[in-house]
């Protein structure tokens, strides 16, 4: 007796084959040989990474001209917290004092970053603030000093 294979099956069989034969070609060229060296990344991306150049200068090179806002924020809770954390990367203006180049955040999403209420977040480690209810009308700025925000202005 013979064994018989409906053409159905046959052409369904094929496709999976050719699908299979296909998947496995595009995978080959399209995936770095790095991949997976060093886990499930391309292992060339660390040196690419470490290739790029630096945009932060660093906290020190902000106390060279700035000592005067750092005292203020060594007074208050904002101390721990590096001015590149809010003025974004700092390394062209530490070089050329280009005051354009850093953000200036002025708006209440700047300080929600890190203070706008969130479950996940740890109440005792960062004061929250619930944005939509606290003087909804007025910039954060407009009553707290960014660098000594328990200082209210006047």
């Amino acid at each position: 007796m013979r064994f018989y294979i409906p053409p159905q099956l046959l052409r369904l069989g094929l496709a999976f084959v050719i699908f299979v034969t296909l998947f496995l070609f595009i995978r080959h060229s399209l995936v770095p040989e790095s991949f997976g060296q060093y886990g499930f990344y391309r292992g060339e991306a660390l040196g690419e990474i470490a290739g790029l150049p630096v945009r932060f200068a660093g906290q020190k090179a902000c106390l060279e001209c700035h000592q005067d806002i750092d005292e203020l924020k060594q007074q208050d809770v904002h101390s721990d917290i590096s001015c590149e954390t809010c003025h974004g990367p700092g390394q062209i203006h530490s070089e050329n004092g280009d005051t354009t180049l850093l953000e200036k955040p002025v708006d209440r999403e700047s300080c929600g970053i890190c203070h706008s209420k969130n479950k996940a977040r740890q109440k005792d480690v960062v004061f929250q603030v619930d944005l939509k209810e606290h003087n909804v009308q007025k910039r954060c700025i407009e009553c707290h000093y960014p660098h000594q925000p328990w200082s209210m202005k006047e």
